[in-house]
């Protein structure tokens, strides 16, 4: 499997990225080969730190850094040898299997859907996380950031997304919910209450209505869809929740659980090819199981289905 990473992605590239690929390389296989795209007089020289020699390793120099603060569409155009922009052209032309970044998420977003564009019949990517719940499972909420104003069959498509993807990671039938202010069919905007009777008409779903933020960890629901408005002040909400009790000592499974650098990122679900969006503030950590979910999702027929969904079904 080749696996891409833009090693120049992220608040503190190279170093944390190029740590994360040395605690990577114990867990991949020796068919694997990790693609390392960035400069390649800066990724020589921390690997020789470091002392890593590795013949799974190789090296793709780009020159160009598309920074964290740049306008994406404008950075992608004026920068075609950066690394995200190269590693997209890898992916598409088939060169990758998947790529990985922890760079500019809107250029990210932007190149997935630019380069390697969105699965036949899809109308927007999102993007999505895992969430403990009290029964010892775990949800996923979406879209957590990449249409902040989805429209009503958008958001149908993003149940689906998350329905399926869901089922490929191991849950039966998933339950699929809309996250909104009340659990009546009429409640919310003007947005949600057209999507609800969308949802239920899906055949492709198993839609039971409408949830609450405080119904988020109960296990009650497999999916929770959102646009990425609410979605992301939600996320936002959680991790500071989180650094909260990080920051007063205290330490429980359930509370870990919400650790980003757990999960390293998350797929852009939609797209053609396997992409993993990391936060830019990843640790090695996070750029190590980043890597990993690359080759998870690769490998666990996720695209393959959601093809088959999208091309079969117009009323999706």
């Amino acid at each position: 499997m080749r696996l891409g990473l833009d090693v120049m992605g992220g608040d503190f590239a190279p170093q944390n990225a190029m740590e994360g690929v040395i605690l990577a390389l114990p867990e991949l296989g020796n068919d694997d080969t990790l693609i390392l795209i960035g400069k390649e007089s800066v990724i020589k020289q921390k690997l020789s730190e470091k002392g890593v020699s590795d013949k799974r390793l190789s090296i793709v120099n780009a020159d160009e850094v598309i920074e964290m603060e740049e306008k994406p569409i404008k950075a992608l155009k004026e920068k075609p040898n950066s690394s995200l922009s190269i590693g997209f052209q890898m992916l598409n032309a088939g060169d990758l299997d998947g790529f990985a970044s922890a760079g500019n998420s809107g250029a990210v977003l932007a190149g997935a859907v630019s380069i390697v564009r969105c699965i036949p019949g899809v109308i927007r990517p999102c993007i999505g996380t895992v969430l403990p719940t009290e029964n010892g499972s775990y949800a996923m909420l979406l879209d957590i950031g990449t249409t902040p104003d989805a429209k009503p069959d958008v958001l149908v498509q993003f149940a689906i997304l998350g329905s399926i993807y869901m089922e490929i990671f191991g849950k039966k039938n998933p339950s699929v919910c809309l996250l909104n202010v009340g659990t009546e069919a009429g409640k919310g905007n003007q947005q949600t209450s057209t999507a609800f009777p969308l949802m239920q008409q899906s055949k492709h779903l198993n839609f039971i209505g409408n949830r609450e933020p405080r119904d988020l960890f109960k296990g009650e629901a497999d999916v929770f869809v959102a646009d990425g408005f609410v979605g992301n002040i939600v996320l936002k909400e959680l991790e500071t929740f989180y650094r909260l009790l990080q920051k007063r000592g205290i330490s429980d499974p359930f509370f870990d659980a919400f650790n980003y650098e757990l999960y390293g990122g998350t797929s852009l679900l939609g797209i053609n090819a396997p992409v993993v969006l990391g936060h830019g503030i990843s640790s090695a950590l996070a750029f190590k199981n980043m890597i990993l979910q690359v080759k998870d999702v690769y490998s666990s027929g996720v695209l393959q289905k959601l093809r088959t969904i999208f091309e079969q079904y117009n009323d999706v």
